[in-house]
């Protein structure tokens, strides 16, 4: 057997073994960790062109830029009160902002960057997962978002955030970001008495605390781990093998694997988070497929230079 079919096997094997709750988001590409079932490939539905998204894109987004604030000037979410625009979205808003940016001539350390040996078999379960968006997560996201009133989808966003302060506050602590985990054990006591178990965000709204957005699989690449191929799989976010164990380590730490022993209980609540996000950001990436021609290599190029920033954040 090639050493890349034994690598696939391990991800496949490693994926398994966590359980649904590896489909948490806590990526978000950003992923800290990546976006529940669905969720990564909500950007990739069909919309029309918008000109603020457009304008958008030829702007310089900073890591550093609050998340809400990347998207407050867009017309997409006019009418919602103070909308959860989740990391994981954030992420990918400056993924297709790094590839409207992008140069069009690659250097040599880009190409080594978006190793992509199984490309065929990934363009194939990109495509997979573009159709279960269009066809399956979207209009199931938009009938929830006519009868779930906007201030109670944030509230079950805030929740399900809440909830994954573990892997965070786990992975600051191995990559030695003692402030960044200081910013997940007091968002977290704070809001989950203050905040009724997290429904509410009162350390960013009264304090003014961000949470970090740290994951295993960044945590391996602070070790030294190199990203090893590109890696597209039914129903979850981009990945590398790196990432896909990272994403593996962190749905191990999710607590909803340990308070909901039964997996079709766990199944539930992240097909319930995965629509609520979606709802939360029906219209957040209009413009996305009429303002890139090559969907697959955009989303490999932004991902890949995405987590690369994150890592030497």
């Amino acid at each position: 057997m090639r050493s890349t079919d034994v690598t696939l096997l391990f991800v496949l094997v490693a994926l398994g073994l966590s359980g649904c709750g590896t489909m948490s988001r806590t990526a978000r590409v950003e992923s800290p960790v990546p976006p529940p079932i669905g969720a990564a490939i909500a950007p990739l539905a069909e919309a029309p062109t918008s000109p603020t998204m457009a304008a958008t894109s030829q702007a310089t987004v900073s890591p550093d830029v609050p998340r809400a604030a990347a998207v407050s000037t867009g017309t997409a979410n006019e009418g919602r009160d103070s909308v959860a625009i989740t990391d994981d979205r954030f992420d990918e808003m400056v993924m297709v902002l790094l590839v409207q940016s992008a140069p069009a001539a690659k250097d040599e350390d880009a190409v080594e960057e978006e190793y992509d040996p199984w490309e065929k078999f990934n363009e194939k379960t990109f495509e997979l997962n573009r159709r279960m968006d269009r066809y399956v997560l979207k209009p199931v996201a938009k009938a929830y978002d006519k009868v779930m009133p906007d201030r109670l989808q944030n509230m079950v966003s805030n929740g399900f955030d809440n909830l994954r302060w573990v892997p965070r506050f786990v992975n600051s602590l191995l990559q030695a970001k003692w402030n960044g985990a200081g910013r997940e054990l007091g968002p977290f006591l704070i809001n989950s008495t203050v905040g009724i178990g997290g429904l509410f965000d009162i350390a960013k709204q009264e304090f003014g605390l961000e949470k970090s957005r740290e994951d295993f699989g960044q945590t391996l690449g602070v070790w030294g781990a190199k990203p090893g191929p590109y890696l597209i799989l039914p129903l979850l976010p981009p990945l590398t093998v790196r990432d896909a164990i990272g994403f593996a380590v962190d749905g191990a730490m999710n607590p909803l694997n340990y308070v909901l022993p039964l997996v079709w209980d766990r199944f539930g609540m992240q097909a319930g988070d995965a629509v609520n996000d979606r709802a939360l950001n029906l219209e957040l990436y209009q413009g996305f497929e009429e303002t890139v021609i090559d969907m697959y290599s955009a989303v490999r190029h932004g991902y890949l230079q995405r987590r690369e920033q994150l890592i030497k954040e």
